[in-house]
């Protein structure tokens, strides 16, 4: 436990962590115990705001860990956290700043709002003949910066312009998430993928003027680190 206070520290203050330094950083036994499944998960995902009809999704890259903590029999809690995991949505109209030339290079440009966040989620994992298996639950957020990015075609060449705008959001996300995977040799501890989506329930924008929900589709595989070989 006293390595693994500082690991998540460092892991929750970091947005670009590479699989190599993760590795690095958990690579050990000890995280691997009987009734404890620790490993790493990646994949893509796409992600939405459900309420703003003008906005099309938006493609990120997701890089994690998760632990499955054994309940009874097949049922687990599988939580962790996604530690480079971005949502938010592209292709929207841009708005005006209030300066007259930035607003007529920009006028009929495409907007793109990218929101990193820190997702924790804490869901119920149930398997079936150790192969299929199925989640679902909470998932708690911690958005740690916000960015509109203006991008146009104009003056013979792409143009864009990036916005800091942390302060027109909270800082907490939840929803509820659902997801199901596939294990891929029937044993307790093995390599999986599979596939969940994330609806927010809270808005997340300081601005009363709109709402802003997130949502998100999951692709992931999970790779479990420092389990040795394990029973059927």
């Amino acid at each position: 436990m006293k390595r693994l206070l500082p690991l998540l520290i460092s892991l929750m203050l970091s947005s670009a962590l590479s699989a190599q330094v993760i590795i690095s950083l958990v690579l050990g036994d000890a995280l691997n115990t009987d009734k404890v499944e620790f490993g790493l998960a990646g994949g893509m995902s796409r992600s939405y705001i459900t309420d703003i009809s003008t906005s099309e999704g938006l493609n990120s890259f997701d890089l994690g860990f998760y632990f499955h903590i054994h309940l009874m029999k097949t049922s687990y809690l599988s939580t962790g956290v996604h530690v480079k995991s971005n949502v938010g949505a592209k292709g929207m109209p841009v708005y005006p700043l209030g300066d007259a030339a930035f607003d007529t290079i920009y006028q009929g440009g495409s907007l793109t709002k990218k929101i990193p966040c820190f997702y924790v989620p804490i869901l119920f994992h149930q398997r079936f003949n150790n192969r299929w298996y199925a989640e679902i639950g909470p998932q708690l957020g911690l958005i740690y910066k916000t960015v509109d990015i203006f991008e146009t075609s104009k003056l013979d060449g792409d143009l864009t312009y990036t916005r800091d705008v942390l302060d027109e959001y909270k800082r907490i996300d939840a929803g509820l998430m659902v997801g199901a995977g596939y294990k891929f040799q029937k044993t307790i501890k093995s390599m999986s993928a599979g596939a969940s989506y994330y609806y927010g329930l809270v808005n997340v924008s300081n601005n009363p003027d709109y709402t802003i929900k997130n949502s998100a589709f999951y692709f992931f595989i999970r790779i479990p680190i420092g389990a040795g070989p394990q029973p059927e």
